[in-house]
């Protein structure tokens, strides 16, 4: 089954929307047919000052025009509706080729051809929001020098190299990044494939230099893989689950020996260690639609059929009743980016952020119909619930420590005040001493007589670019940033999670995982690509001076250390031990946070901001007091809280 769906070239081409129950395919798939002699290997050359990459076709096959562009690299497959076109707000259609100009080495047959640095930029029909579409900064409007005073690269001339080198083609067509490239380590593992979350940063990097070409492939195609059939042990999933990741594989067209396909291979947990569902995909795909619509000014992607139907599948996956009490999305551990087990099943804090930022996203990007009506009324109800649990109960800082000091247990009532059955003896004793008297955060997770207290950043910083905070708590939050500098910052930014499990809590917890030792990894371990959500979060509330701050302090280490994965020890002083290098959301988050901190209006396509109506749906929850006993008799309009 030929599905690229527009997407980039294919065979053939199926609009609106992929039917997969068909009888005569027993697993869908998403490929390009292509004759072995147009096979091609890319080899990546560090050794040069400029890393050039090298494309190596066989003797037939490849039409090449050392004139044309990348874009043009054929397969023996046809362009379905051009994906590089966007409309222009006078009405004529400008091209954006995102692909590498090629420049020719030799001539004959099995020439070697240089993929440079240089694109064409389409012409900017105007100045869309937050972005400039001629890849320069738009607050700066002149292009940034590519070499320092003393003639060697700059640590942002070295990043773009490397996540250019890491984009990945299908057909011809960037569809993605890879998770690293990392040439010294033994164990690929699955760093080779894209990851949807990974894939955010660098989304944003390209959108930020108006190279949208990737974005809206890496969208379309990620939207063709959601509705693959997923199982595992005889057991699916629901419907609307997105892939944690994808790999684009070339493998022999059945029933002709002389071709091969190129296969996009999506993995939705099943092959993953430990087989964690990914949670948060189709939250943060969401997120990228709507700001890749705000950036390029192209509406027509998240206005087509296929691609909202993706999202309403996503929402019903999300909005589905169940058992849980709470307004929050329930989850199992590893559920997001914290992938292994540390303790995090339930409610983190991390997934409803997500949730919350991909639900008011969706509610913008939803077409106004009778059939999305009832969808919509039950989102507006579940933001409205969602914002007030987490305002409300996972709140924390030094007056309500000292409310939860004095709980009393054991209340049976539906006015009860500890409504969580908090036992005081649960407040760990570092954070008696950690808490400052000026700022506070949201606490990691909440379930039935359980509050965990560690400082998650991901979810924090993504509570402030979302609104899911309030203004004073979004203060609050990065007031406790500023105050536990040395903590959370140190000598590389940013610690995912403080403080980290040890000793006994650690065993039990994690059941010994060597992975996650104390200070290492997702357990207090440190990592770069998170400069850019506080970046976000900075600008939001006014305050870039502390995103500053933190990308100076990256910038002195991170291009020596070869771009690693994440950071060791309290103070993150060692390259993680089992951390890969060249890692390239580590790349991504570090561009963004350059680009955004250059032309600070860009951020506006990443923030979102609470309307009126919720504002107002919210007050009346708060005036009507949720601790109100049951009544039999409806408003006309509820919110369940």
């Amino acid at each position: 089954m030929q599905v690229c769906n527009g997407a980039g070239p294919c065979h053939i081409s199926c609009n609106p929307r992929l039917k997969l129950q068909s009888s005569s395919v027993s697993r869908s798939s998403v490929i390009c047919k292509r004759r072995r002699a147009a096979t091609r290997f890319k080899v990546v050359d560090r050794s040069y000052p400029q890393s050039d990459i090298y494309w190596f076709p066989r003797a037939s096959g490849i039409n090449f025009d050392s004139d044309r562009y990348l874009g043009s690299f054929k397969c023996s497959c046809q362009r379905a509706e051009s994906s590089n076109r966007l409309a222009s707000d006078d009405g004529s259609q400008n091209e954006k080729l995102y692909v590498n100009k090629a420049k020719e080495y030799g001539t004959g047959n099995g020439d070697i051809f240089n993929v440079l640095d240089s694109e064409v930029s389409r012409e900017s029909s105007s100045g869309k929001e937050g972005c400039s579409p001629n890849g320069n900064v738009a607050k700066h409007g002149a292009k940034r020098e590519t070499k320092q005073k003393d003639g060697s690269k700059s640590v942002e001339d070295e990043a773009w190299e490397l996540l250019k080198e890491s984009v990945v083609y299908y057909c011809g067509s960037p569809v993605g990044t890879i998770a690293a490239q990392d040439l010294t380590s033994s164990s690929v593992q699955n760093y080779d494939q894209v990851f949807i979350r990974d894939f955010i940063p660098s989304g944003i990097a390209f959108l930020l230099k108006g190279e949208y070409e990737i974005v809206r492939n890496f969208i379309l195609h990620t939207l063709q893989l959601q509705s693959w059939e997923k199982t595992m042990d005889c057991h699916s999933p629901g419907q609307g689950l997105m892939p944690a990741s994808f790999k684009v594989r070339t493998v022999p067209l059945d029933g002709d020996d002389s071709a091969t396909e190129e296969v996009l291979d999506p993995d939705f947990g099943e092959a993953a260690i430990g087989r964690v569902a990914p949670v948060d995909s189709g939250l943060w795909w969401i997120i990228l639609l709507r700001a890749y619509g705000k950036c390029s000014g192209d509406l027509s992607v998240q206005e087509r059929v296929d691609v909202q139907t993706g999202i309403k599948m996503i929402l019903r996956l999300c909005l589905a009743d169940g058992f849980d009490m709470f307004p929050t999305l329930l989850v199992t551990d590893g559920s997001c980016m914290i992938d292994r087990r540390m303790g995090i099943h339930g409610h983190p804090l991390e997934i409803q952020a997500l949730f919350y930022s991909a639900l008011l996203c969706a509610r913008e990007m939803l077409a106004r119909e009778d059939g999305s009506a009832d969808l919509t009324r039950a989102l507006n109800n579940r933001l409205v619930a969602l914002s007030f649990h987490i305002r409300e109960y996972y709140w924390i800082d030094m007056k309500k420590l000292n409310e939860i000091y004095r709980y009393k247990t054991e209340e049976y009532s539906f006015d009860a005040v500890n409504k969580f059955n908090i036992y005081p003896d649960q407040i760990p004793p570092w954070l008696v001493e950690w808490m400052p008297n000026k700022g506070g955060y949201l606490i990691g997770n909440l379930q039935p007589a359980h509050m965990d207290f560690r400082f998650f950043s991901l979810g924090n910083l993504w509570s402030v670019v979302s609104s899911l905070a309030t203004l004073d708590q979004s203060h609050a939050i990065l007031d406790l940033v500023e105050a536990k500098w040395l903590d959370l910052v140190a000598d590389m930014p940013f610690k995912l999670c403080y403080p980290a499990l040890e000793g006994k809590e650690w065993q039990i917890i994690t059941g010994f995982d060597p992975k996650n030792t104390p200070w290492s990894y997702h357990n207090g371990g440190s990592w770069p690509t998170l400069l850019w959500q506080l970046t976000v979060a900075c600008i939001k509330m006014n305050r870039p001076e502390i995103a500053e701050k933190a990308v100076e302090i990256a910038e002195k280490r991170i291009s020596k250390d070869k771009w690693p994965e994440y950071y060791d020890s309290k103070k993150a002083r060692f390259i993680g031990k089992q951390s890969r290098l060249y890692q390239t959301w580590s790349v991504a988050g570090y561009l963004v946070a350059k680009l955004l901190l250059a032309n600070q209006s860009a951020a506006n396509m990443l923030i979102t901001e609470e309307d009126s109506e919720l504002v107002n749906a919210f007050s009346c929850a708060i005036s009507s007091s949720p601790r109100r006993k049951r009544r039999h008799k409806r408003s006309e309009k509820t919110f369940i809280i």
